[in-house]
């Protein structure tokens, strides 16, 4: 992690489910069952806990008898903080963008995303740089494109987002601030896949570069 992204994303990491609309059509006949009834109005948040933190380079550990699963995805830096900002204005409030790798193991509920699937230690890589807003022409116009051990094994585009930057971050500072250093994970696009030990993992996203790391077993002292 570079030190100006060190430096400008410390703060809580917000995770949005369901963000990505082939996803979202994908879980649609399993909302109209109970007791969901219908898909989410709202964005569906999970927070990545401060011992997902991870970096460019750094290691992820599977753990021991459970699925891993890497989630390539557009993170937005907080850069001002934002209370009740309409989507007109929400983008003057971010520091920029930076590549996420939102892992976990498979989730059976996206009402209500598992804190022991989500929050493994190391389990949200950031990096490897923070990009200015002024440098991206359109961040929903990005393609992301997720390797394992140099292939491409997943890619979509933020054109697919369910819901826009702005408007994220106009619906979540309605009823909370979000302040400066924090990030948002704009989602995770459908066709995850597993990874295992001795892989290599990377992200690309359109003009934010590439964020790499590698997979290693868990051990007798971290289990």
């Amino acid at each position: 992690m570079s030190h100006a992204l060190h430096d400008a994303a410390h703060g809580t990491v917000f995770g949005v489910a369901l963000n990505y609309n082939g996803l979202l059509q994908q879980r649609l006949a399993e909302f109209e069952q109970p007791p969901y009834k219908q898909a989410p109005i709202k964005p569906v948040l999970f927070i990545k806990t401060p011992n997902t933190r991870n970096a460019h380079g750094g290691q992820v550990v599977q753990p021991r008898g459970e699925r891993l699963q890497p989630g390539p995805a557009l993170g937005v830096v907080i850069g001002k903080d934002a209370t009740r900002v309409s989507a007109q204005e929400a983008l003057a409030h971010v520091a920029g963008y930076t590549i996420v790798n939102e892992f976990s193991l498979p989730e059976d509920s996206y009402y209500r995303p598992a804190v022991k699937a989500k929050c493994r230690d190391g389990f949200c890589t950031i990096g490897p740089d923070l990009v200015p807003v002024a440098a991206i022409a359109d961040p929903h116009q990005l393609t992301l494109k997720l390797y394992v051990n140099g292939a491409v094994v997943q890619e979509n585009t933020t054109a697919n987002l369910v819901r826009s930057i702005p408007q994220l971050i106009a619906e979540l500072s309605e009823f909370m601030t979000l302040h400066a250093g924090d990030v948002l994970i704009t989602g995770t696009p459908e066709g995850r896949v597993d990874v295992k030990p001795g892989d290599h993992v990377e992200v690309e996203i359109t003009g934010l570069g590439r964020l790499a790391n590698s997979i290693v077993a868990e051990t007798e002292e971290q289990a």
